[in-house]
C-alpha cells in the first residue's frame, strides 16, 4: 500500500476539527474531470463527518493533459495568501469545464481579489516553487494520477463515492 511521504503540516490548507481523530488527504487537479466529479462528494463527506475529520488539500497538477491545471493551483495559492484558499478552491471546481486564464481573473474578481495582482503573480510564476512543493510531495508518495486519497497516512485505493469513503473514514477511526 502506498503511503503518505509527506506529513501534513499546520501551513497546509486544512479544513475540519484541528484535533480529528481522522486526517484525509486529497491530491488534487482543478482541471481533472474526475476531481471536479469528487468535489461535491467530499463536500457532503466533511459535513457527514465535521470536526471529527481533518481534510488537507494538496495540488497534484497533471499539466501534460491538463494545461491549465497549474495556473489553477498557483491561482488558489494567490487566493490562499489572502485568506480565501478555500472559497477560491470551490470556484475552481464550479468552473473547471471552461478554465482559462481569463476564467482565473474573473474568479478573482468574484472573490475581491485584484486582477491584475492575481495576473503579475501568475506571470511572475509567484506561487510556482508551492505548487512544485506539493507535486514532489504527492510524487515522492506514488501519486500518478487525481485525484489521489490518503486515509490517515494510507492511500485509499477504492472508490471515491460517498458510501464507500465514509465507510473507509470511519473504519479509520
Amino acid at each position: 500500500m502506498a503511503v503518505l511521504r509527506v506529513p501534513v503540516s499546520p501551513s497546509e490548507h486544512i479544513s475540519g476539527g484541528e484535533y480529528a481523530p481522522v486526517t484525509l488527504v486529497e491530491c488534487g487537479d482543478y482541471q481533472c474531470p474526475y476531481c471536479a466529479e469528487a468535489f461535491p462528494i467530499f463536500e457532503m463527506v466533511r459535513k457527514y463527518f465535521g470536526d471529527r475529520l481533518r481534510f488537507v488539500f494538496r495540488h497534484f497538477p497533471l499539466t501534460e493533459v491538463h494545461p491549465f491545471a497549474e495556473y489553477a493551483a498557483e491561482t488558489a495559492e494567490f487566493a490562499s495568501a489572502q485568506g480565501l484558499f478555500w472559497q477560491m478552491h470551490g470556484l475552481l471546481y464550479a468552473n473547471q469545464p471552461q478554465l482559462t486564464v481569463a476564467v482565473l481573473l474573473a474568479s478573482a474578481r468574484a472573490l475581491g481579489l485584484s486582477e491584475a495582482t492575481l495576473e503579475a503573480a501568475l506571470a511572475d510564476r509567484t506561487y510556482a516553487p508551492k505548487v512544485h512543493e506539493y507535486f514532489l510531495g504527492g510524487v515522492r508518495s506514488g501519486d500518478n494520477s487525481t485525484p489521489a486519497f490518503f486515509i490517515q497516512g494510507g492511500r485509499h485505493d477504492g472508490s471515491y463515492d460517498y458510501e464507500s469513503l465514509t465507510g473507509a473514514i470511519s473504519a479509520a477511526v
